[in-house]
């Protein structure tokens, strides 16, 4: 039976929808009649968890209870409080608990890993990027380039925007590709939407030997990937969009096991160090092995804890499923508007 654009058919949707109890576990906003709005800006910050509240003020009673010594007393000590969010962040990227570290903000954490991963020679120094990147992508890349004494007029590879973006990538490397030395791209394009064939394009990298890197600002939390399986070099992104993590809230990086003990070069911070060491204050760094080794400074408690509750919900549901809810709500949205402008509208 065909699926009609009507609100019974939309009534019967949420009826059957098994995500369905998960909304009224969010706070929405009100209008200026006290009326839960229609919230479509989950793109730019999410939800709050109505537990988010409940996990910031077990922080505070454990600050208040223990002081100096909640690192390492209470429910949930501070001294490896970001090692909890490891395996359920790998889940949603597909990677496992050692190639994840819940730290800094986006923009921050491309730059520490730019550190590592871009390392122009004569021969390779260029950075692809896709036309219309998130202007804070374009402003790090382009200063990175610069800070290595290459004008970003030259350095820096555009990919255009129309049509697949991985089709203008393998264009663009069977020319140049002996001369690029790393490829950013998105999971999802923030602008068009695009959900970026993330698979071949590492396997394009590895093709032409480039290093490759995501941000997932806007593909985690919103579509199943498998970036370990994949072969990506690393990733970054922002919590406070799909994953609820409110606002500024701490973001992550995916660094793939095969960096995991490789000497590269990092910028280095004390919550970087072995663990065992970190209290012995010497001066000799020894960075954790895998993703948690590029952590420089203790991560703001207080920032991660609406994270806690968030990540909860999302085990709960399931990445598949709520994948699968999209699917269904995108299809009758575009179900809807057909009927209602015709031709006037072009997807």
């Amino acid at each position: 039976m065909s699926v009609q654009p009507t609100l019974e058919t939309a009534r019967a949707l949420d009826h059957a929808d098994p995500l369905a109890n998960f909304r009224r576990r969010f706070e929405f906003p009100k209008d200026s009649r006290g009326r839960s709005v229609n919230y479509l800006s989950g793109h730019s910050l999410g939800l709050l968890p109505r537990r988010a509240r409940r996990r910031v003020n077990e922080e505070l009673d454990q600050w208040g209870q223990h002081g100096v010594a909640g690192h390492f007393h209470g429910r949930r000590p501070w001294f490896d409080y970001h090692a909890q969010f490891a395996a359920p962040l790998g889940e949603l990227i597909g990677a496992t608990a050692d190639e994840v570290a819940a730290m800094n903000t986006l923009t921050v954490n491309l730059h520490l890993l730019m550190v590592s991963f871009f390392r122009p020679t004569r021969a390779r120094h260029k950075i692809v990027i896709e036309q219309n990147a998130f202007p804070s992508d374009r402003y790090a890349v382009a200063s990175q380039l610069s800070f290595h004494g290459i004008d970003p007029a030259t350095g820096l590879i555009e990919l255009p925007a129309a049509g697949s973006t991985v089709d203008a990538l393998a264009e663009r490397l069977a020319t140049e590709g002996e001369q690029v030395a790393l490829i950013l791209l998105p999971g999802v394009q923030y602008l068009t939407g695009e959900v970026i064939q993330m698979a071949r394009a590492c396997r394009l990298a590895a093709k032409h030997g480039c290093r490759i890197g995501f941000d997932l600002a806007h593909a985690i939390g919103n579509v199943p990937m498998a970036l370990s399986r994949w072969g990506a070099d690393f990733a970054v992104w922002c919590s406070y969009k799909y994953l609820n993590g409110g606002p500024g809230a701490v973001g992550g990086v995916f660094v793939h096991k095969r960096w995991a003990d490789a000497e590269l070069p990092r910028f280095a911070g004390w919550w970087g160090h072995e663990p065992q060491r970190r209290f012995t204050m010497d001066g000799d760094f020894a960075p954790m092995p895998g993703a948690q080794g590029w952590q420089l400074s203790n991560p703001p408690i207080l920032s991660l804890a609406p994270l806690l509750a968030s990540l909860g919900l999302f085990r709960r549901a399931g990445t598949q499923a709520l994948r699968d809810k999209s699917l269904e709500l995108t299809g009758f949205l575009e179900l809807c508007l057909k009927a209602a402008l015709g031709p006037r509208m072009r997807v």
